[in-house]
């Protein structure tokens, strides 16, 4: 090879690295190898065609302009294929998948045993959520099909993925189940095209068109991965034409899904979209009460009560501190009392507001910024001179206190939780995409914590 060549192109991977991260560069960029660079052209090794048909669709213009400042001079680039698969691949395109074949041995379903409905909290932030995932279980590929799950980390989304799995293999015990993470499923089917194996290929098509039902976590993995795309579309149509189940989480709604093509996101849209939202007081508490049930460990109510208050959106998070707690008092005999607990998580504990925050100090604020009165707040009007302010005041009800859904709908003129749910979905997403908004709301934010009323 010409050390030259070699030499450029380690500054151009180097390049890309900063600029796509490293799992595109080790996936697509490291398995290239430079040949030569003569007359101004770089010729690169490529392990099939896939790879230069990659490189021209996503990053052809980009190693070209990094080349051309390199060298000094307009640099092209031109492959050199190692292998021709195109045979391969017509033949696997021609090959016709049959759904009754039986999967391969080896597949595993990769079901979580002990994530069941029965160890699934339920509360206001996941009762629809949990509602559908057991109606899927009781009647999969007829209702709900798809179902997509969205929410933040550590909500209960695989949860409930594992909780149907288990639930299907105990009433259908011959079904072909499969979990998978999105980021598993675009790493098996990147590492199949790349061996040019039409058995390899043919087998992964297999393996997921004849699944009776997919579960795939973390399907915002798939965004930008055309390739891949493809490959999930054809699988989705195959089974959804067949009647089969296909529940997807995500930690995006659909709309949020960047850069994946909207014949998917149309196709996710079909079945029903639930969302889980952050557990409030009450069933953080649940939460706890029962993990300290699972460990067989006695957990005072004032030491639960004050980890609920101080872990407020993350589940997972939740439970891990509460081991950590229970491990410390395991291993160092220390009494139980919520001193100790204050010290183990002292990394986590948030200082104590001198001023209490209640719902009437946030209706009031919120109530004179907009030269409004609570009265107005509580009232049935529904115009956006109204309807806007009381649903900031909702979201910081639901943010800055404890306080139900139900109660803070209660506090407002007696509105129904889903209305709350409703608001702070939409405050939320307003913050996130108004700077000007979020100025508002954070001055709001502010006179709550400071002002005397």
């Amino acid at each position: 090879m010409d050390k030259t060549a070699i030499d450029i192109w380690e500054k151009v991977v180097d390049n890309l690295t900063l600029s796509i991260g490293n799992d595109s560069v080790n996936l697509w960029i490291k398995p290239l190898k430079p040949l030569s660079l003569a007359e101004n052209v770089l010729t690169l090794s490529v392990p099939n065609i896939f790879f230069s048909q990659w490189i021209e669709k996503n990053q052809q213009y980009n190693i070209e302009q990094i080349l051309s400042g390199l060298c000094s001079a307009q640099v092209k680039l031109e492959y050199k294929v190692q292998k021709d698969i195109s045979p391969i691949i017509k033949t696997v395109e021609n090959t016709p998948v049959h759904t009754d074949s039986p999967m391969p041995s080896i597949v595993k379903d990769q079901i979580n045993p002990k994530l069941t409905f029965d160890r699934f909290v339920v509360g206001n932030s996941n009762r629809f959520a949990h509602g559908c995932a057991e109606a899927v279980a009781k009647n999969p590929g007829k209702q709900f099909n798809p179902l997509f799950i969205y929410g933040g980390v550590g909500l209960g989304k695989t949860h409930l993925l594992h909780a149907i799995g288990n639930s299907l293999k105990q009433q259908f015990p011959n079904f072909r189940i499969l979990y998978v993470t999105c980021e598993k499923f675009v790493s098996e089917f990147i590492e199949n095209i790349k061996s040019g194996s039409s058995d390899k290929i043919s087998a992964f098509k297999n393996k997921y068109r004849n699944l009776d039902c997919l579960f795939i976590d973390d399907i915002q993995f798939l965004m930008g991965k055309d390739s891949s795309q493809e490959e999930f579309f054809n699988i989705f149509n195959t089974l959804k034409d067949g009647g089969k189940q296909i529940v997807i989480a995500s930690d995006r709604p659909q709309n949020k899904l960047d850069q994946i093509e909207e014949r998917l996101i149309s196709r996710f849209k079909w079945g029903n979209t639930v969302d889980i939202q952050q557990p409030d007081l009450e069933t953080r508490i649940a939460i706890l009460r029962k993990k300290a049930e699972e460990e067989d460990f006695f957990v005072p109510d004032d030491v639960i009560i004050f980890i609920a208050k101080q872990i407020k959106s993350n589940i997972r998070e939740l439970e891990g501190n509460l081991l950590r707690i229970t491990s410390f008092i395991k291993f160092t005999n220390t009494p139980f009392t919520l001193d100790a607990v204050k010290t183990v998580l002292k990394d986590v504990v948030v200082p104590e507001e001198d001023i209490q925050i209640t719902i009437e100090k946030i209706q009031q604020i919120v109530a004179e910024q907009h030269n409004l009165t609570i009265k107005d707040l509580k009232a049935k009007k529904r115009t956006a001179q109204f309807a806007l302010p009381r649903q900031i005041a909702m979201y910081l009800a639901r943010t800055m206190t404890d306080i139900s859904t139900t109660e803070i709908g209660d506090s407002f003129g007696g509105r129904d939780h889903t209305t709350v749910m409703h608001a702070c979905n939409k405050i939320k997403e307003k913050l996130e995409s108004d700077p000007y908004f979020a100025a508002l709301v954070n001055k709001i934010v502010k006179l709550i914590k400071t002002d005397d009323i």
